[in-house]
């Protein structure tokens, strides 16, 4: 029996073809276009996401039986509002997870209800990447489109819609909209009214493993799958893949380094970070997670090595960085290429080197970049550490989870063990994952990831080089609060 694994990433979609041995047999993908329409903001069609998929399926069940094909499930880009008229026609550009044009409307909310009676409401504080600003961004500047939403979901969902023909969103999703009583996993009335919106224009809720429905029939047909094929609910990429990588049960850790960067703890208990600077969400396999995001993490180091280098490889711009300079490094990098969430929650923030001299390097200032992402990360880790969880151990995936140095620096700066997989596949897997158990092939999301769990790397942090970033860390740390006063001066961002 086979199981699809589709990744909805924001550059790209990764769609796997996994065995019921959790074997991969086959992967593909296609890219797709972003618009920047201006500075801070990032939407996207929604029709290039459904379009990439009913490309690439075909490609993917080549050769196989469709009869073998039981289940599929999405992983996807968390936060971007889809709205829907009621002849289910997308309203406008989806506005993504790292738009950073809502930040008033932030504000307003967060003044309104002040912190503790938003984290009481659903788990958060507003911050700009959220669905909710976004309706309120929407009904402000966009008042005729507002008027037509007769269904709002998240960018998986869409794709869930276009295969099932039902409005459905899943619990880990739901808890980044600013919408959801997270403890009590449902809608939150409250939050709806402030938006200015109604239940009945909201998905209905489901467990990320739960079976939606199947597949209609003539997308069957077009795709080579059977109109038995099991749809799971699916996740939101980062749950997704900490399923993938077996971040499941209590105080399991995962770090990903994708375009965005992320600290993913799982907790079978619904924990509240005082401040709402983690977030507090539901998990895919039915209980709840904490996370940390960081807006730019290999997106960071992909603008300086591609766009600002033009470097030929990553071998070319790592090899110089030896292992003594770790930890010695005199030169700094914030992160905020797109502003930044936790523990900020600010998005006027703006990338910065700091640390510069007349004999500053090319290499040394690479070197930052790494650094800067993983002290950004290491924010939230002491977040975490501050409400009594003790974290030694970790997963790490993503893209820039393949660079041996990069892992090496991050497990030296969060001083934890880290357990890098042989082969790892992200939110994919995890849906593959999500696709065995709606289809009944596992009783559970934490009993099919024992089973399928995968072999690892692992990389020790060294006493030496971990003090050595301490220090710098505490450098660090003081630079955010040191710029933060002349953010909102330099930021572009037009209403």
């Amino acid at each position: 029996m086979y199981y699809i694994g589709v990744d909805l990433g924001t550059s790209s979609v990764k769609i796997l073809l996994v065995d019921e041995a959790g074997t991969v047999c086959k992967s593909v993908s296609q890219t797709y276009p972003l618009e920047f329409p201006q500075p801070g903001w990032s939407q996207q069609n929604p029709e290039d996401w459904w379009n990439a998929v009913r490309t690439l399926i075909p490609q993917l069940l080549e050769g196989i039986d469709p009869a073998q094909v039981k289940g599929l499930a999405a992983g996807g880009q968390m936060h971007g509002l889809v709205a829907l008229d009621k002849d289910d026609t997308v309203i406008r550009p989806a506005i993504l997870w790292n738009d950073g044009r809502t930040g008033k409307e932030t504000e307003e909310m967060n003044a309104h209800y002040g912190k503790e009676k938003l984290l009481e409401l659903c788990g958060n504080i507003a911050f700009a990447g959220f669905t909710a600003p976004k309706l309120l961004w929407m009904r402000k500047h966009e008042p005729e489109n507002f008027a037509k939403i007769a269904k709002i979901m998240l960018p998986k969902d869409y794709v869930v819609y276009k295969l099932t023909g039902v409005h459905s969103c899943d619990m880990s999703d739901a808890a980044g909209m600013l919408l959801m009583d997270v403890k009590n996993r449902c809608w939150s009335q409250e939050l709806l009214r402030y938006c200015g919106i109604s239940e009945s224009q909201m998905p209905k809720l489901y467990e990320s493993y739960e079976k939606v429905g199947c597949v209609l029939p003539d997308v069957a047909k077009e795709l080579g799958l059977t109109a038995e094929t099991v749809v799971a609910a699916g996740a939101g990429d980062n749950a997704a893949a900490a399923v993938g990588t077996g971040t499941v049960g209590d105080c399991a850790c995962n770090v990903s380094l994708g375009t965005s960067g992320t600290v993913f703890i799982s907790s079978k208990e619904f924990r509240l970070p005082p401040e709402g600077n983690l977030h507090a969400f539901a998990h895919a396999d039915g209980t709840y997670h904490l996370m940390g995001c960081i807006l730019s993490a290999a997106s960071a180091y992909g603008w300086w090595t591609k766009d600002i280098l033009k470097a030929i490889s990553d071998n070319e711009e790592q090899s110089p960085i030896t292992e003594d300079e770790l930890g010695n490094n005199p030169v700094f990098f914030l992160p905020y290429l797109m502003g930044e969430r936790s523990p900020h929650n600010d998005p006027d923030a703006r990338g910065a080197f700091l640390g510069m001299t007349m004999d500053t390097s090319r290499h040394q200032m690479t070197q930052a970049i790494l650094e800067g992402v993983a002290f950004a990360i290491r924010d939230s880790v002491e977040i975490a550490r501050g409400l009594g969880l003790h974290l030694i151990q970790s997963g790490l995936c993503g893209g820039g989870a393949k660079s041996p140095l990069w892992r090496t620096i991050i497990a030296n700066v969060l001083q934890m063990e880290l357990h890098v997989p042989m082969s790892e596949e992200g939110a994919g897997y995890g849906g593959a994952i999500l696709a065995m158990v709606a289809s009944g092939a596992y009783p559970s999301v934490e009993a099919a990831c024992d089973k399928l769990r995968s072999e690892c790397r692992v990389y020790k942090p060294d006493p030496a080089i971990a003090a050595r970033y301490e220090e710098r860390y505490q450098v660090y740390r003081k630079l955010y609060p040191a710029l933060k006063a002349v953010y909102p001066a330099m930021a572009k961002t037009k209403e």
